[in-house]
């Protein structure tokens, strides 16, 4: 059985039809031992996700509101069905959400060669921003922004209410698409490979620093004042491009980056379980400004625990107001590493039973960084096998900017909580994508 969704792509200005499928039956990641993983609701006290209502997703869909789907066309038509009942979303294979290229996104005029000439520092200087120029029509900035307006069209797609979106068999993923899950309820995600998308028109800022930087846009997933969210057994990635691949211009690296996950702008009740994030520069950050109380001070509560944190340079995550419970963790840092957990503005993180594995001359003062005075909870955490008192050893390297002991809240939604010796070894062999049965 099947039913026919009409869609229009963005870029190529075609108007065609989209057959989804209902699935009938279900296969590999979505299906283990008799169990239909795409039904599986987040279990009782399993995290922030768990409070109140709880996070059931799509578990409950009828079956013509159960999708498979092989292209990034027809996910998003899947996710645009009317209504917000339940709903499948089952990911087959690997979905190209961003096309062949970026001069697939580039309006007329647009021309980077022109671009870099425009607003070389060593014309245009340091001192004034782009702003101006953003906004008047046949700039090279505008044409960006305009560009930029057309890819986010293309590759952002907007995650309904009561859905469940799950990987189908080895290898489910989406590579360049960011799924925004925005302003809605209920929604668990798992079970797929998300490879970061790749801004093909960052932003020079000379203003952003003394020597100006790139900035980007997209993260692979967003939770934006969204509430009981589950993200499990997913793999976060910068796959094929990670930073090393890319150039620099102006002396500064063209980043292309963003965010692998973001959690922010009254975002609450979140569970991230089992995921891996991995190979990326700034990866995750549950709140995105001090400014942002309104909005913040008693949401942004979120749990993690069995991730795993892999050659990743900071936010692991940078926590601003919320109450968040990082337990059970594996941190493995490669030859960048900056810190795991960074402390912001009335931030409550409760640590407790990490494992962090550092490379050679890198201390566990490293672990912690300090944006903010906002008091944490770090117990039972070990570094390199040793048990280690994280913010004894971040004061001591940091004497004039001391944290303080005691984030004043003690986390009860917890189900399975593993000794902190063995953690590096059950989430190595558990987390990610393909690890989900």
């Amino acid at each position: 059985m099947n039913t026919v969704i009409c869609h229009a792509r963005v870029i190529a200005g075609i108007v065609g039809c989209t057959a989804l499928f209902l699935a009938a039956t279900t296969t590999g990641a979505a299906q283990a031992h008799g169990r239909d993983l795409a039904r599986q609701t987040l279990p009782a006290r399993d995290g922030w996700a768990a409070a109140t209502t709880g996070t059931t997703g799509g578990a409950a869909a009828t079956r013509d509101r159960v999708f498979t789907v092989t292209t990034w066309a027809e996910f998003k038509a899947a996710l645009a069905v009317e209504g917000t009942a339940p709903r499948i979303v089952k990911v087959k294979g690997t979905l190209d959400a961003d096309g062949a290229d970026c001069s697939d996104f580039a309006v007329p005029g647009y021309d980077f060669d022109r671009y870099l000439a425009d607003y070389d520092p060593a014309v245009w200087g340091y001192d004034t921003d782009l702003e101006g120029e953003k906004a008047t029509p046949g700039t090279q900035e505008y044409l960006r922004d305009q560009s930029a307006a057309a890819q986010a069209k293309a590759i952002k797609a907007a995650v309904p209410a009561n859905t469940t979106i799950i990987g189908v068999g080895h290898g489910a993923g989406i590579v360049g698409g960011s799924l925004q899950i925005n302003g809605v309820d209920n929604v668990i995600v798992r079970g797929l490979t998300l490879e970061s998308p790749l801004d093909c028109f960052p932003q020079w800022d000379p203003t952003d620093g003394s020597t100006g930087n790139w900035n980007s846009e997209y993260d692979a997933a967003v939770v934006h004042n969204a509430t009981h969210v589950w993200l499990d057994h997913n793999t976060f990635t910068d796959g094929d491009h990670p930073d090393s691949t890319l150039p620099s211009h102006y002396g500064r690296l063209f980043q292309q980056h963003d965010g692998e996950l973001d959690v922010v702008r009254g975002a609450d009740h979140v569970t991230a379980s089992w995921n891996v994030f991995e190979d990326h520069d700034k990866t995750f950050m549950i709140g995105n400004s001090d400014s942002a109380g309104a909005t913040d001070e008693g949401k942004l509560r979120v749990t993690l625990h069995h991730n795993l944190f892999r050659n990743l340079v900071e936010r692991a995550p940078r926590v601003r107001f919320g109450q968040v419970d990082a337990y059970n963790n594996s941190y493995v840092a490669g030859d960048d590493y900056g810190y795991s957990f960074g402390i912001g503005f009335k931030s409550r993180l409760h640590a407790e039973k990490n494992a962090f594995t550092l490379p050679p001359g890198v201390g566990a003062s490293a672990v912690l960084h300090r944006w903010s005075d906002s008091p944490l909870t770090a117990e039972g955490n070990v570094v390199n096998g040793t048990e280690t008192d994280l913010i004894a050893a971040y004061n001591a390297a940091n004497p004039s900017a001391p944290l303080a002991s005691g984030a004043g809240w003690t986390p009860v939604l917890r189900m399975r909580v593993d000794p902190a010796e063995v953690v590096a070894r059950v989430v190595g062999r558990g987390a990610g994508a393909d690890r989900l049965r």
